[in-house]
């Protein structure tokens, strides 16, 4: 007797999304809702923690030139954090020569609160990775509780 599962965890258009980016690379993957082009190169990985006030955005960018191929930006109320990575490494072995070259572009993007303006935002580069600090972004930002009112015959309030 064999059994039939309604329900899955797996998503099978994930599995082809997953398969066709490997096979066709950036080129298949759809454009960004921001920009028309495709993603040329990598995303790098990001993290975004609150200290205090503050939001600090930290994106890993080892090997990168920061001053030449990394630049970050405030537009139209995001932090756009973009640039280029290029990486080449060449080696001598057994009288061959190994020489391998890897580039792209790359561009992360995080909305900001309305408040934040660009002379809030202060970056740094330390041992791989790019710390962007956003001063007070989460000023104001505490959860406030709110009252629910019911529809109940004796006129009682409920708080949540």
């Amino acid at each position: 007797m064999s059994s039939l599962t309604l329900w899955s965890r797996r998503d099978p258009f994930a599995d082809f999304d997953r398969v066709a980016r490997r096979a066709f690379g950036p080129y298949f993957a759809p454009a960004t809702p921001l920009s028309t082009t495709r993603p040329t190169g990598f995303t790098p990985a990001a993290e975004v923690t609150r200290d205090g006030d503050d939001a600090v955005v930290r994106v890993e960018l080892p090997g990168i030139d920061v001053d030449k191929d990394v630049a970050v930006e405030v537009d139209r109320g995001r932090l756009v954090v973009r640039g280029e990575r290029r990486d080449e490494r060449s080696e001598e072995r057994d009288g061959r020569t190994l020489r391998e070259v890897r580039y792209g572009s790359f561009r992360r993007s995080f909305a900001l609160p309305a408040h934040v303006t660009a002379d809030a935002v202060t970056a740094s580069y330390d041992a791989g990775v790019l710390s962007v600090r956003v001063a007070g972004a989460h000023a104001g930002a505490e959860p406030r509780r709110i009252t629910v009112s019911t529809d109940a015959a004796d006129g009682e309030q409920i708080a949540v």
